[in-house]
């Protein structure tokens, strides 16, 4: 935990534009949900015990998921690593809305570094939170409005789209050159040189996203969708149990 404090105090900036990012996320998602209940003549509450509680333990299997990543050398440096703590997020929001999904991933995160700190000037814990809601988010919007097999699917084919698109362009343009920079990395020719050590075609930062780190975007998402797919239906009424009657499964 001291390590944590000491690692805040340094990037504090970082961390208050990270705190920034988490709200904005959090108001489209409360606004999404709002839309979607205006439309159905329905209205939520955005928290209830039923929630709360699923948001817990969803939050606490995420964590143990994130914890247990794992890096593929023969797609992207080491640094680079892959886990699947999305798909209770993904579950989760599936069953409650955008809104819970959010909060397991605004909460994963920081159970995360709570236990295990950050090795990567929190640009690891940004990358993860935001590419994360760029898999949920858009997955939820068309599942609110598609209550249906198909709106489920349609959503997951939206999310992975926008979680390899903007995914992999928000590395290229922020992600990177702001780990190159907190990291205190000479400069990115350092990342550049070791994606080429894994595949001879990356040699520059264009290179590096299309050949590196969309393929593990890609990979991820498509995985956590198919995954969420296969057991989501079962899970459903275990999940929802108690939770509006009206809203379908």
């Amino acid at each position: 935990m001291n390590g944590l404090v000491k690692s805040v105090t340094e990037n504090v900036v970082f961390v208050l534009q990270f705190l920034g990012v988490i709200v904005a996320l959090f108001l489209v998602a409360v606004l999404i949900q709002r839309f979607a209940d205006k439309k159905r003549g329905t209205k939520r509450k955005l928290l209830n015990t039923r929630m709360i509680a699923v948001v817990g333990m969803f939050s606490a299997i995420a964590t143990v998921l994130h914890i247990l990543d794992f890096p593929l050398p023969f797609l992207a440096p080491e640094f680079y690593k892959v886990d699947f703590s999305e798909l209770p997020v993904m579950i989760g929001t599936f069953a409650f809305g955008p809104v819970a999904g959010v909060l397991i991933e605004f909460c994963k995160i920081l159970l995360k570094l709570m236990i295990k700190g950050t090795s990567t000037a929190f640009v690891g814990d940004l990358a993860n939170f935001v590419i994360g809601c760029s898999l949920l988010i858009p997955a939820s919007m068309v599942y609110e409005f598609v209550k249906s097999k198909k709106g489920a699917i349609g959503g997951c084919i939206a999310g992975i789209v926008s979680m390899t698109v903007f995914g992999s362009m928000f590395n290229g343009i922020y992600l990177i050159p702001k780990f190159v920079e907190l990291y205190g990395l000479p400069s990115i020719d350092t990342i550049i040189e070791m994606g080429k050590a894994v595949n001879p075609a990356i040699t520059n930062l264009t290179t590096f996203v299309c050949f590196a780190v969309a393929p593990l975007n890609l990979l991820k998402a498509t995985v956590i969708s198919l995954i969420t797919m296969m057991i989501y239906k079962p899970l459903s009424p275990i999940i929802k149990e108690g939770h509006i009657s009206s809203q379908k499964k």
